[in-house]
């Protein structure tokens, strides 16, 4: 992809409102997972030059945690002197080393000063739940879920939402009415659909959809998975082997294919990419718009009923 076809890319790059919030995130946004090196080594100034180059192309929503390791840090590093109302910036508490599954008062107060100090800013627009091993510690009376509703009142965020995979988990707090943004992640992609009822269930309540993994940590992001080690040992790894197989037999991109696909559903509002470098966002961007033959839906809804 040329700077050219960069910035044209940038350009077109769509938005969806997130629920009832006032955001509208770029359809595609940059996670923080592998620019804290979760992913594999990576530096601060190649984590700095991620992020400038993702706003540099109409990326407007970054995601990070204390969980990612250096993430924090490193977009505060990065995000100094840009303008606040350039992004749009959310992080999460209950999983901080330190802290780690701590929804307390004290806690939750403790996490999320502790991330304004190292993101360097006086707010954020989401603040999530993270992770939680049981749904009734956050949810307790002046537990975390409270707390974040303070900070709400108070203007520390614009939004409250829950971060984890268990779906129930998302449907009691949507039912209690706690959050207005859910993320969920690798239960929506080509491989699983499992977490389709789930977010048709947000949608009925106006909460606002954030999907991960929607390349299921790299599996369905272009190249053999067989031929790298990490996800060799995934889980995923046969299935996403059958989709690069069906991908390279109809010479048909297979990033492209998987991006797409989850945003046909209107009800995700963005997908966050855990890009390390500016090429891999480059090429998230190019394959939200890469043309596909005819009557590929068809055949993808036939090999996900296959499967």
């Amino acid at each position: 992809m040329t700077n050219l076809d960069s910035l044209a890319a940038a350009r077109s790059l769509p938005r969806r409102r997130l629920g009832r919030t006032y955001m509208h995130p770029s359809v595609i946004s940059l996670g923080g997972v592998g620019l804290g090196g979760m992913y594999g080594p990576t530096t601060d100034d190649e984590a700095v030059s991620t992020i400038h180059h993702a706003l540099d192309l109409g990326i407007n929503y970054v995601d990070t945690s204390p969980l990612y390791l250096e993430s924090e840090r490193r977009f505060g590093k990065a995000l100094e002197g840009i303008p606040r109302d350039r992004y749009y910036l959310s992080t999460k508490m209950g999983t901080h080393p330190a802290r780690r599954q701590d929804y307390s008062a004290e806690g939750t107060r403790w996490s999320i000063e502790n991330s304004l100090q190292l993101l360097g800013v006086s707010y954020v627009d989401l603040l999530m739940v993270h992770d939680p091993a049981d749904i009734e510690s956050p949810l307790a009376p002046g537990a975390a879920f409270d707390v974040l509703h303070e900070y709400k009142k108070q203007g520390v965020c614009g939004a409250v939402g829950m971060g984890q995979r268990n779906h129930d988990f998302h449907r009691r707090a949507i039912d209690a009415g706690k959050v207005d943004v859910i993320l969920t992640f690798a239960d929506y992609n080509l491989v699983r659909q499992t977490a389709a009822s789930l977010i048709d269930h947000a949608a009925s309540a106006g909460v606002g959809v954030i999907l991960a993994q929607a390349v299921l940590a790299g599996l369905l992001a272009g190249p053999d998975p067989a031929t790298d080690e990490r996800l060799r040992s995934h889980p995923d790894f046969a299935a996403a082997r059958r989709w690069w197989e069906w991908s390279r037999d109809r010479d048909v991109p297979l990033l492209a294919v998987a991006l797409q696909y989850v945003l046909r559903n209107p009800h995700i509002s963005c997908i966050l990419v855990g890009a390390k470098t500016p090429q891999e966002i480059e090429a998230n961007i190019t394959a939200i718009s890469t043309p596909l033959p005819e009557g590929i839906w068809n055949e993808v809804d036939a090999m996900i009923a296959r499967q």
